[in-house]
């Protein structure tokens, strides 16, 4: 079922959108790493999700699962549920379980859609599933065109250079670290931005 979801999702974005992907070499090979990616529409988890290989999972928001049959597609595709402004452990606990057990975990550090395009700050979460799974993590850029009325809108991108589980061992108490290592995965992400062809 997982498999064929994939496919109608890819096939049906290749068809509305004309998607370029850079530097998909960088993609590690199989699974177990975090795919962290600027946050600017409700596109972007399948977007960078099928350009994966492998089972992937991803952090949504709540509201996204009030809808019965949207909810059950979303899970197919390893969707769990986060409550905003709770603090609650079980999604970073789920998250950590899941590319400890081999999948791709698609997430997006801001940890909200950006109104302007503008990257933003990245919250702690990201760097600390990343240091309690030490999983590497694969910065992704994504950049939209302008929307136009009888042309397929153009979306770019862009993979990083892996950021390995050595640069962001920390200790999770310590504030310090965990700024210096969420900055370090959106320097990457807002580098690509600015260097993207």
């Amino acid at each position: 079922m997982y498999s064929l979801i994939i496919k109608i999702v890819r096939f049906f974005f290749s068809i509305v959108y004309n998607i370029t992907y850079y530097n998909r070499e960088n993609i590690p090979k199989g699974g177990g790493f975090i795919a962290a990616a600027n946050h600017q529409s409700n596109l972007d988890p399948p977007l960078v999700g099928i350009a994966l290989d492998g089972k992937y999972s991803f952090i949504a928001k709540a509201e996204l699962f009030k809808n019965k049959a949207f909810a059950w597609l979303i899970k197919k595709l390893g969707a769990f549920p986060v409550e905003r402004g709770k603090g609650a452990s079980e999604p970073i606990e789920h998250a950590i379980s899941d590319v400890k057990n081999g999948r791709i975990l698609v997430i997006f550090p801001e940890g909200t859609r950006s109104k302007d395009g503008k990257i933003g700050r990245a919250k702690s979460g990201v760097t600390l599933i990343a240091s309690k799974a030490n999983a590497p993590v694969l910065p992704v850029c994504i950049r939209y065109g302008e929307k136009r009325r009888f042309r397929r809108r153009k979306i770019d991108i862009a993979f990083g250079k892996v950021i390995s589980p050595e640069q962001i061992v920390i200790d999770g108490t310590d504030r310090k670290a965990l700024k210096q290592a969420s900055e370090l995965i959106m320097g990457r992400i807002s580098n690509m931005m600015d260097n993207m062809p």
